[in-house]
């Protein structure tokens, strides 16, 4: 019964380590999941979807995939298109011709610039998405990663809690009214 039970344990466990690990599994695994798993081997944070940097990256896309070109500059500049983000620090990285992100990603980290977009210190949030050119049927890629969310100035608020103090028209016990 032991040998049955173990037979038992040992087969769902190598099951369970094939359906982990297999190609498919990669491909089932979102954007987001698959860059923050690289991150974390790299010793970084993970990156979670957000939906401003995924519209980023989708009129990125199919900008390129309009114009059937690979350009930064296809949807505008990048700082023009990234400053709805509300983020101090982004990157994006674009690519064409891989069907699938699991490729795209493998061409990125195996591309050094692109590897450095992917590992920007403080990055947080991701955006991706992809396009297909309607005349060659080219699939476009455009990723947008970012970290460090513009925070209000503080010295504005400051500044405007140290205003001149008012001249009082009535002081009852201290209290200026």
């Amino acid at each position: 019964m032991l040998n049955r039970r173990f037979s038992i344990a040992l087969w769902f466990s190598c099951w369970l380590l094939f359906a982990i690990c297999s190609p498919s599994a990669a491909l089932s695994a979102s954007p987001a999941e698959l860059i923050s798993n690289f991150r974390v081997s790299q010793g970084l944070g993970r990156v979670t979807m957000d939906a401003t940097l995924n519209r980023i990256a989708q009129e990125q896309a199919t900008a390129m995939a309009a114009r059937d070109l690979l350009d930064h500059g296809a949807a505008g500049s990048f700082s023009s298109r990234v400053a709805s983000s509300g983020s101090r620090h982004a990157a994006e990285n674009i690519a064409y011709g891989y069907d699938n992100f699991t490729k795209t990603l493998d061409q990125w980290i195996n591309s050094s610039g692109h590897r450095k977009n992917l590992l920007m210190q403080g990055a947080s949030r991701v955006g991706v998405a992809s396009a297909k050119s309607s005349t060659t049927g080219r699939t476009y890629w455009a990723m947008v990663i970012a970290g460090d969310l513009e925070q209000p100035e503080r010295a504005a608020s400051k500044a405007n809690s140290r205003r001149a103090p008012q001249a009082c028209r009535m002081s009852i016990l201290g209290l200026c009214l």
